[in-house]
């Protein structure tokens, strides 16, 4: 613990001293982490407790609930006084919906109100005559990437990967001839000269907050669950995956009582182990995305809800509790999570703080506890029983179990205990019971649906070849990924086509 709050006080203490950190060289970066690194250390009480916030410790400060997070009901009523106070609706067809071509850009533009958009992202004192482009603008443009573009760098996208004003105007993406493209952005398509640039899009990612960032995604939960994708059948799941941060140089290093602790170009990042890959380093330099997906039960489908991004070297189990804090604040019914065995609830704060059962895998480590069938699982009192006891439930961390059987069936019935207890365990034994239990096992055998939403973020939607230069940044652009993937599941314009059977379509003749 104490390595993780010395790593918070060196970033503290850097981005404090060195706001313009990025613009410093290689070396100046290298002379200033290690003296920084070396001054924190000789400094630090180790015999004092850690009393730091756990926010910050797993370094997801920015991360977590504050009053201005909206939930799914706040955001029905802001929906409801947005609407009710437009006094006049254009009736007329707009150039834009003439210039829309694209069947899934014209149903993904009807789903996005610019007004909504804009209140969402404005601040104190904000007006629209503040500005030429309304925030709503580059979201749109963020989305249109995501959607359409994912492969290309953003310089290539604006136009902006050549110093020729020329290329700009012609530009393939968002030039004067890709009028499709700007009307859904909501360029002006008079004005041929009015571009986008990287630099205008990467601020816009870098003054985005993080409660702006959830009120986004809640607008699109809420039409997400306005067309029945949340309804009862639905099984939450959390994992996660490794973002890397390409070309990232270590300027600093030290190990402490065995831990390590490393300092990086981007001070935010830190190494850990990867998932088993043939082709890739057993460790990772960059972040774990930790997502809450929806999964449901009928059909299998699983849609990303949620995202928490921490430096790569915490462990997984760390992050259960605040994303499904969470998960709750933005008013998700999250009943049952399933995860894998990363993810472990020690001391039972998941159940107690938020009312959620976690289902996980059985740690085959873990045995089984004397007089325990190891195919059935039915349990007996000892050695001496042979009569499979009934289960009464769970206490504050056991399960309790009951003699089943009938009177004068047993020769010790006036002798025995007829009750026995065993502790939870990570193994069959854990907080819910295994054995049985239809649910639990419907959640274990679903549970790998879960990793669906983590290869259409990063493969569709184009989040793995993002180039990050910051945590903030590549948070920004992970809830860019999550809108266009809810998007494209409520459009349904990406579904495979089941082919229907010729006998299935032939109709009886009327008499």
């Amino acid at each position: 613990m104490h390595h993780k709050d010395i790593k918070r006080e060196i970033k503290k203490q850097l981005k404090k001293q060195f706001p313009n950190w990025k613009r410093l060289s290689k070396k100046e970066k290298r002379e200033i982490a290690n003296s920084v690194l070396i001054e924190v250390v000789d400094s630090y009480e180790f015999k004092e407790d850690v009393t730091a916030p756990e926010h910050e410790l797993l370094g997801i400060e920015e991360q977590i609930f504050t009053p201005r997070i909206m939930d799914l009901n706040r955001m029905a009523e802001f929906i409801k006084s947005h609407y009710s106070g437009q006094m006049f609706k254009n009736t007329e067809i707009s150039d834009k919906s003439r210039h829309l071509k694209d069947e899934e850009l014209k149903l993904i533009d009807e789903l996005l109100d610019n007004g909504i958009i804009n209140k969402i992202l404005s601040y104190e004192g904000y007006s629209p005559s503040m500005r030429e482009f309304a925030p709503s603008l580059f979201l749109r443009a963020e989305l249109l990437k995501a959607l359409k573009y994912p492969e290309i760098s953003y310089r290539k996208f604006c136009g902006d990967d050549r110093n020729d004003e020329k290329h700009k105007l012609n530009n393939p993406y968002t030039g004067a001839d890709q009028k499709q493209n700007r009307a859904f952005i909501g360029l002006d398509l008079r004005r041929t000269r009015q571009m986008l640039s990287h630099v205008q899009l990467s601020q816009f990612r870098s003054n985005l907050t993080f409660p702006q960032m959830v009120n986004l995604t809640v607008y699109i939960l809420h039409q997400f669950n306005q067309c029945g994708f949340l309804d009862e059948k639905t099984i939450h799941c959390i994992d996660s995956t490794e973002l890397a941060v390409e070309c990232q140089t270590l300027l600093a290093t030290l190990d402490i009582k065995g831990k390590k602790i490393r300092i990086y170009d981007d001070i935010d990042c830190d190494c850990g182990a990867r998932r088993k890959k043939r082709d890739k380093s057993v460790y990772v330099v960059g972040y774990r995305l930790h997502t809450l997906s929806a999964i449901n039960a009928k059909t299998g489908q699983s849609y990303p809800l949620i995202s928490l991004l921490a430096p790569a070297n915490h462990h997984d189990s760390n992050f259960l509790l605040p994303l499904s804090r969470l998960a709750q604040a933005m008013g998700l019914d999250v009943k049952l999570i399933t995860a894998d065995e990363a993810y472990e609830d020690k001391d039972g704060g998941l159940r107690k703080e938020t009312g959620i059962n976690l289902v996980r895998p059985a740690n085959s480590k873990v045995l089984l506890p004397s007089n325990v069938d190891e195919e059935t699982l039915n349990v007996t009192l000892d050695d001496l029983c042979e009569i499979p006891m009934d289960y009464l439930g769970a206490g504050d961390n056991f399960h309790e179990f009951r003699c089943a059987a009938e009177p004068g069936e047993c020769v010790r019935e006036g002798v025995c205990s007829r009750i026995r207890q065993i502790e939870f365990d990570n193994g069959h034994f854990q907080r819910i019971l295994h054995d049985n239990n239809e649910l639990v096992h419907k959640a274990l055998n679903i549970r790998k649906n879960g990793e669906r939403p983590f290869n259409l973020l990063k493969k569709r939607e184009g989040l793995e070849g993002f180039r990050a230069r910051s945590q903030h940044g590549l948070l920004a652009r992970s809830t860019f990924a999550t809108m266009a993937t809810l998007l494209l599941e409520i459009a349904g314009t990406r579904k495979k086509k089941t082919k229907v059977r010729q006998e299935q379509l032939s109709l009886p003749l009327a008499a």
